[in-house]
């Protein structure tokens, strides 16, 4: 299946040395302006860190104008300095011990329903940060009780522990990112580690309580083939994911990874296809699926009348 990208790479392939245009699909949606200012003024108010700001995810305007966001706990600095990343990578400060709570309290003041959870990588901390995930949610669970809460973690270097506590801490979903396929890794995320991140999805889904879901996801559009995605796939599928997102890699910044290819719909639907027939419960692939973009939808595959599977339109 290799062959087939070839013509359609012709016509979207990035020159390099120029900037690129963005192709009409990947146009970012309004958003309707009073849920956003007061997702805006909450977080404000309350000091947090969101990865929607940090990573210049382009789907912001929209998601904080439906009333969500994704919090990033463990401060805003992270120790590692992947190439496709624009979240600041130095030397991080000490945990806010307060933060959890703080979440909390966002959560009961937007009313949300699902939480979506994630940090900076924290390799300076024994844990990795695994405890102030554990604490968060404990203290979102706490403080409003009827909320599903969604991580997205750190490969914590591969400490089994820190990803068992995690994954029974009471979430709904345990998610952790691949970000590329094998071959790419190195380049893309160079102090990550592809095996590692599958072994990390492989003990969530070992020691996951029932009814907790293991989700995964990467991008495409770095240079990678049709096969690389189709095998990506399928490891994923093999450590036991349920659900998987693929999006389109947008270049936050110029000391980013520049674009290879602007993937087009049609490409995505394929790939949508794939894990379709490969048993995923949930896949979500479109040129602007992010991790957590619409990650409140598994909700509806727990409801009774969940059709099996849902991806991105």
């Amino acid at each position: 299946m290799e062959a087939e990208p070839t013509q359609l790479q012709s016509h979207n392939t990035v020159k390099e040395g120029r900037r690129p245009h963005l192709p009409g699909w990947l146009k970012v949606r309004p958003a309707p302006a009073e849920k956003y200012g007061r997702v805006n003024a909450t977080l404000t108010r309350l000091g947090l860190v969101t990865v929607c700001e940090s990573a210049k995810c382009p789907n912001r305007r929209e998601c904080w104008g439906r009333g969500t966001a994704t919090f990033m706990i463990c401060g805003a600095v992270c120790t590692r300095g992947c190439k496709f990343c624009s979240v600041a990578s130095g030397r991080p400060n000490h945990l806010d011990p307060d933060e959890p709570r703080r979440v909390a309290e966002a959560v009961r003041t937007l009313g949300l329903k699902y939480v979506v959870i994630t940090s900076v990588t924290r390799d300076d901390l024994p844990d990795g940060g695994a405890g102030h995930f554990c604490a968060t949610v404990k203290a979102i669970k706490g403080l409003v009780g009827n909320v599903a809460v969604e991580v997205l973690t750190p490969d914590f270097q591969g400490k089994i522990q820190c990803i068992i506590d995690v994954v029974q801490s009471g979430v709904k979903v345990f998610a952790h990112n691949i970000e590329t396929v094998r071959r790419l890794t190195p380049v893309v995320r160079s102090q990550a580690d592809y095996e590692r991140s599958l072994e990390v999805l492989a003990v969530a889904r070992k020691h996951a309580p029932e009814g907790v879901y293991i989700k995964s996801g990467f991008m495409v559009g770095l240079g990678e083939t049709f096969d690389e995605v189709e095998q990506a796939l399928r490891d994923l599928r093999r450590v036991g994911c349920d659900i998987i997102t693929i999006g389109q890699y947008l270049r936050p910044t110029t000391q980013c990874l520049p674009v290879a290819e602007f993937v087009p719909p049609a490409k995505f639907a394929q790939y949508a296809e794939l894990g379709r027939r490969m048993g995923f419960k949930m896949v979500f692939s479109g040129p602007l699926v992010r991790s957590s973009f619409l990650a409140e939808r598994v909700l509806e595959w727990d409801s009774p009348a969940a059709d099996g599977i849902n991806h991105e339109p």
